[in-house]
């Protein structure tokens, strides 16, 4: 696939619902490879442990902004096959800041935006102090950014980083790369009422840090994001969030690559936009 200039759609089927991944363009976050396999037990609690404080570090930083979903739902309708197929709807046009930007101020655009943001809260960048004002400045509402800025500078504070491997910057060591990549696998709206939605994101990733001698190899994890959005000059912005693990599948028994081979994947292979 081509990581460079996205391609566009020109089918469009309407305000369907339906989902489309977009193909890769260049990767504004970080860089990440596949999945590895499994790994010695050693290595497996090691990567759990830094996969929990990542995903605890994200619920400190916004602890009282919005409630938590469980993930438990009522008898309803079975899905249907609107909600996986195909829209053709292209999501944006414009990135800001590296981010996907515009969306629409339709049902299918509050999906849109939720899918690209879960991307970047769970971002390499997310790490680094200069990117992280960046990103909370594009992606949340003006009167959430103040509080939020204080509230994830203490997540991620010098410790937190320490205990990943990287350094007060969020960079890693000599020779290492540390590697945080979301995966949107689909989105649910919870509600809609043309300027708020709420849209849940269930995801997958790959964390962990890249090297020879890595104490942190590259693992995968899923978990569900819950977004409460609000429609603010002319975009969709982020009010509240939270998460929630799962649901996950069975592990697959797939052979764990080599740090030379993640590592040059991480350089060749861009991100993507994700579309509704």
């Amino acid at each position: 696939m081509n990581t460079g200039e996205e391609q566009g759609y020109t089918t469009d089927y309407g305000d369907t619902g339906h989902t489309r991944t977009r193909l890769p363009e260049s990767n504004p976050y970080g860089s990440t490879p596949r999945r590895p396999g499994r790994s010695s037990s050693r290595g497996l609690i090691t990567v759990v442990g830094v996969v929990v404080l990542l995903i605890a570090a994200i619920a400190f930083a916004n602890r009282g902004g919005g409630s938590s979903t469980d993930g438990s739902s009522g008898k309803g309708s079975a899905p249907q096959t609107s909600s996986t197929a195909a829209s053709g709807t292209r999501p944006v046009d414009t990135k800001s800041g590296g981010i996907p930007s515009g969306f629409a101020h339709t049902k299918q655009g509050a999906q849109s935006a939720a899918a690209n943001y879960a991307v970047v809260l769970v971002s390499s960048g997310i790490l680094k102090p200069t990117r992280r004002s960046a990103i909370i400045r594009q992606v949340f509402a003006s009167d959430q950014q103040a509080a939020l800025t204080d509230k994830f500078n203490k997540a991620y504070n010098k410790q937190f980083l320490r205990n990943l491997g990287l350094d007060a910057n969020g960079n890693a060591a000599a020779g290492h790369t540390y590697v945080s990549r979301t995966v949107p696998i689909g989105t649910k709206t919870a509600s809609y009422a043309g300027s708020t939605a709420k849209i849940d994101v269930w995801c997958t990733g790959v964390f962990g840090t890249v090297g020879n001698d890595s104490t942190n190899p590259v693992t995968s994890d899923w978990f569900t994001m819950a977004f409460e959005l609000s429609w603010s000059n002319g975009d969709w912005k982020i009010s509240s969030f939270s998460q929630k693990n799962g649901p996950a599948p069975v592990p697959g028994d797939d052979k764990a690559s080599s740090a030379d081979q993640m590592a040059k994947a991480i350089q060749e292979y861009g991100g993507f936009t994700y579309a509704r």
